[in-house]
């Protein structure tokens, strides 16, 4: 089953937030929103006005390139999703955020959010800390882009979401790592090989 109550407690890998501040400033102004499979958070051309924590389900953000969807995130449960530049600057998203499976998400709205915000500062520094982790999560996302080969980034995303595998169209995934739909199945293909070399 899934809770708001799971927000509250990945706030509280930033900060000692207790119930009661939870209760009185952020569960009033959360709302959970159900989103069905392959339906949309946001288009693009939509400003983004939603911070969306996932409860349930797995979603996608994404962009156009000519015809082409280039995958920038996928997340599943206990995971912050939204057009993050179009959320602060207020400006139209070039995102789409998307649902892949049958998603659940606690959501607060930008106006509701600042309105937190002013009211307390501790939640105020909640929100920075938080704004600060996604944003270097991104960043080490970037540089391992850079940095890693394409078989680097697929066993390093494969040992840490294996489970994705099973739950991701092949072409999102080959899309997000930048690696080329046929390797990609080349890189499935050996790992599979190599997990039947150990079972035997």
């Amino acid at each position: 089953m899934y809770s708001v109550n799971t927000f509250l407690h990945f706030l509280q890998k930033f900060t000692d937030i207790q119930p009661a501040e939870f209760d009185q400033y952020l569960r009033p102004v959360i709302s959970e929103r159900r989103f069905d499979k392959k339906e949309f958070l946001l288009r693009a051309g939509e400003v983004e006005d939603h911070f969306n924590f996932i409860l349930k389900g797995l979603i996608r953000k994404y962009y156009l390139k000519g015809n082409e969807e280039i995958n920038t995130q996928i997340s599943t449960e206990k995971h912050i999703i939204h057009s993050q530049e179009s959320f602060h600057s207020r400006q139209s998203s070039e995102y789409y955020v998307e649902a892949i499976e049958p998603s659940v998400v606690a959501s607060i709205t930008f106006e509701e959010l600042e309105a937190v915000f002013t009211r307390s500062p501790k939640m105020e520094h909640v929100g920075r800390l938080v704004i600060t982790h996604t944003m270097v999560l991104k960043d080490r996302w970037q540089m391992q882009l850079i940095k890693m080969t394409p078989r680097e980034r697929f066993l390093h995303f494969v040992t840490k979401n294996s489970s994705l595998l099973q739950r991701v169209p092949q072409k999102f995934l080959a899309s997000y790592l930048n690696i080329k739909p046929e390797t990609f199945s080349r890189f499935k293909h050996l790992l599979k090989n190599h997990s039947k070399s150990l079972v035997a």
